[in-house]
């Protein structure tokens, strides 16, 4: 299925308030948004994991990320590292609201199984990316992170390398006050 993105300006209506107001003058110009918009009204938990994670990690996430499905929790994530991956997988299996944020422009091409959750208007593709970026970067991932925690009502952060972006990403978490959940939490509940 070929894409037919909207466009929406921080002018537009639908425009994420969060976005203007912790990102301000960084906030993205303009998103590309593909599927529900009402999506981005409702409370939404960001899911973070480093792509290399430890195996102990991994099953608790997966059991996580079914109990989102079964709650009908809405997820916002790149869904880029295998962990993330195998969780959006997870929530496709229900009905659960899921917004995909990927590190590059809008795709030109659904797979079919987004296809079919993007027309039944549980799933929103959102880029903050031009279309000319068609490649992911460190870059990109990096900025792609920071516009999905600032989206969120809360993150759950299954895994984050010492050192590696989604650890960089909590002090602008705990600047807006956004509650953690997950690894970080843990480690500094124990630590």
């Amino acid at each position: 299925m070929k894409t037919g993105a909207a466009t929406i300006s921080r002018e537009h209506s639908r425009y994420p308030a969060l976005l203007l107001q912790r990102l301000r003058v960084d906030a993205p110009p303009e998103l590309s948004a593909l599927g529900n918009l009402d999506l981005l009204a409702l409370p939404k938990t960001a899911l973070f994991c480093s792509a290399r994670c430890p195996g102990n990690v991994i099953l608790p996430t997966y059991d996580q990320a079914a109990k989102w499905r079964d709650a009908g929790r809405c997820v916002i994530s790149g869904f880029h590292s295998p962990v993330e991956r195998e969780c959006l997988q997870i929530l496709l299996r229900g009905d659960t609201p899921v917004i995909l944020c990927p590190a590059r422009g809008m795709l030109e091409r659904l797979p079919a199984q987004w296809a079919i959750a993007t027309a039944g208007g549980r799933m929103l593709l959102l880029s903050c990316f031009p279309d000319t970026a068609r490649r992911v970067t460190t870059e990109l991932a990096a900025r792609r992170n920071e516009f999905v925690a600032a989206l969120a009502d809360e993150v759950y952060i299954a895994h984050a390398t010492a050192g590696g972006q989604v650890a960089g990403l909590t002090n602008r978490l705990r600047t807006w006050e956004v509650p953690i959940g997950g690894e970080i939490e843990s480690m500094k509940l124990t630590g």
